[in-house]
């Protein structure tokens, strides 16, 4: 375990903050480099194995949830894991808006690439009124409120 990575609070939510950054990218490409070539993945009832099927996968993903965007926190860490509590806001091609929540438990190998990812998302149908995710199309802005700030 010792050749294993070790984050400090400052490192885990740096690692959290790049992560949040890189799936509001929406780019699959780019998103799949941050895992293991081999990486596994549970993303809700899903089982993805390797890069190729993580961005496989996120196409799909975004091309089904439009307008997405993403908030991602810190919960807690240890060693060379990292829980993530999170949630994002997106709507359907019938304009539909959902915001959905969940949870991630990250763990990653020596070179700082995650390993293994298991995700349990839940979705909320809510009004276009009630979207709280506002900011342009990428990562969200400095000054943008995170989950705990707008009582999520």
């Amino acid at each position: 375990m010792s050749s294993e990575i070790q984050f400090t609070r400052d490192t885990a939510m740096a690692k959290v903050r790049a992560a949040e950054d890189a799936w509001n990218s929406r780019d699959p490409e780019r998103v799949k480099l941050a895992y293991t070539p081999d990486c596994r993945w549970r993303n809700r009832s899903e089982f993805i194995s390797g890069r190729d099927e993580i961005a496989a996968f996120l196409a799909r993903k975004w091309a089904r949830e439009l307008d997405y965007r993403l908030i991602k926190e810190l919960w807690a860490f240890s060693g060379n894991r990292i829980a993530v509590r999170f949630a994002y806001e997106w709507r359907d091609d019938s304009g539909h808006w959902f915001r959905s929540y969940g949870n991630e438990n990250w763990e990653f190998a020596a070179d700082g690439l995650m390993r293994r990812r298991h995700a349990s998302i839940n979705d909320l149908p809510i009004a276009e009124a009630e979207r709280l995710f506002r900011w342009p199309p990428g990562a969200r802005l400095a000054d943008h409120p995170g989950l705990t700030e707008l009582g999520l």
